[in-house]
């Protein structure tokens, strides 16, 4: 790119309303810094656009001039997608508008909007829609690659609740698209990733929740997790949808409902939360406190929006991140076995093993409904290694990596997108199933050439 004529730049500048930046300016390595610090590539040009028509003009640029392209969102994803080396990256972050109709319960979002923008707009009314589970996540990588998180079980899967967007397409087009406008594009972008083109804008049904739920943690420890894990699996079955119990297996953050000697040891926490208030919900979980020795808990009334950013300092930005996952339909004896053996050696204090329950209206869709086609998932496990330092880049990806082998035999052989890191596209048929072909097709149609191709891709040839 060092060869682009100084005046095709300048031009290129002139028609963007927000900054445009280069290798050397005083903004860009921060501006090319993403949530995972494994992720290091230098793009020849960042497009911080302020509205639909810088993205209209940068994705022109990109197209006439031949380079690549990746779409920056919230800049979450593991796999790093958010960047490209020796191309133009279209930075989404500073289009963040959330603006909310409390009347027709409807929320429209720009495209590098996080959780927590959409929270604190929709949260005003006491409206929700459901999403994920770290509040500094980009809305629109996690609606793309389908979505779920504490209200899933209750609401469905985030693009169950995507009722339109606006979406920039290769050709330069702004699209207006809906169930009932472009339905096979609009059929694709609930799920199929940033393949389609740049969604600039997105429009989600809302449901009253909050502003106070029930939510919190019961933690126990490890020597008891395979117990605890064997009746959280049976309880989860009578489970209704309002309440969802996530089980995570760690060393102890300092939280201050644990004795300081807990802290820094390996635990096995159940995550609860349910959007009904504490008079309803609790019952429901007192089973919990029957699992085994409760070294602490901390369950009750909490505001929505404080549950949603719960996590969020386990989850910072600035780490190195590698994670491997698996769906599972049901949890076996020889699952929890295997999970509690790779548990028992978490390469760092920072690591973690998580099943995320699903099901509920997450599952009443049908499978070609949504390009997200997951809908007999009960647990979603991730395998979540991080670390600060280089150098145990390699015994943390070995541990996983390990992990991930030891545990397929008993998994569903399928895969949230949004999980798979930049090294495992041979499992991007996985994430799909029989839903791959039909994305081909709309690829085909839609970005022939493929220049939306910095992601989990969807080739137009198959």
């Amino acid at each position: 790119m060092t060869d682009m004529k100084s005046d095709v730049v300048e031009h290129f500048r002139a028609t963007l309303r927000g900054p445009l930046l280069q290798p050397g300016d005083p903004d860009y390595d921060g501006a090319r810094s993403i949530w995972n610090a494994m992720i290091e590539r230098r793009p020849a040009f960042i497009a911080r656009c302020s509205g639909t028509a810088d993205v209209l003009a940068a994705v022109a640029f990109a197209r006439n001039h031949g380079l690549p392209l990746a779409v920056r969102g919230g800049g979450h994803n593991i796999a790093g997608n958010a960047l490209c080396d020796d191309g133009l990256v279209i930075d989404l972050s500073a289009m963040r508008t959330v603006r909310v109709d409390p009347d027709a319960r409807i929320a429209r979002a720009g495209g590098g909007a996080t959780l927590r923008d959409l929270d604190h707009e929709t949260q005003a009314y006491g409206l929700a829609t459901p999403t994920g589970i770290n509040s500094t996540t980009g809305l629109a990588g996690l609606t793309l690659g389908g979505g779920f998180g504490w209200l899933s079980r209750t609401l469905g899967l985030t693009v169950d609740n995507l009722t339109g967007a606006e979406i920039v397409t290769a050709d330069g087009r702004r699209r207006h698209i809906g169930p009932d406008r472009e339905p096979d594009l609009f059929w694709a972008i609930r799920g199929g990733g940033g393949n389609f083109g740049v969604v600039t804008e997105f429009e989600f049904a809302l449901h009253p929740v909050g502003p106070e739920v029930t939510a919190g943690l019961v933690v126990f420890p490890f020597a008891e997790a395979r117990e605890v894990l064997r009746r959280y699996r049976d309880l989860v079955h009578g489970l209704p949808d309002e309440v969802s119990i996530w089980a995570v297996l760690r060393r102890a953050p300092p939280l201050p409902f644990l004795p300081p000697e807990v802290h820094g040891e390996p635990i096995v926490a159940l995550a609860v939360f349910s959007p009904l208030a504490p008079d309803a919900a609790l019952p429901r979980i007192t089973p919990l406190r029957g699992f085994g020795q409760v070294l602490g808990e901390h369950v009750g009334a909490v505001p929505y929006t404080a549950w949603q950013q719960a996590f969020d300092p386990l989850l910072a930005p600035g780490a190195r991140n590698y994670w491997k996952s698996h769906n599972f339909t049901a949890l076996s004896d020889a699952a929890i076995d295997a999970v509690l053996r790779y548990a028992a050696t978490l390469p760092t204090p920072h690591c973690e093993i998580f099943l995320g329950l699903i099901g509920g209206r997450a599952n009443v869709p049908l499978p070609a409904d949504t390009a997200y086609p997951h809908r007999d998932v009960l647990y979603a496990m991730n395998v979540h290694g991080r670390w600060l330092a280089p150098e145990e880049d390699a015994p943390v990806v070995n541990w996983a990596r390990e992990f991930f082998g030891a545990v397929a035999p008993f998994a569903a052989g399928s895969v949230y997108i949004n999980f798979l890191t930049q090294d495992e596209g041979a499992r991007i048929r996985e994430a799909y199933g029989g839903n791959y072909d039909r994305l081909v097709q709309v690829k085909r149609q839609y970005d022939p050439d493929n220049l939306f191709r910095f992601n989990h891709n969807i080739r137009p040839d198959g």
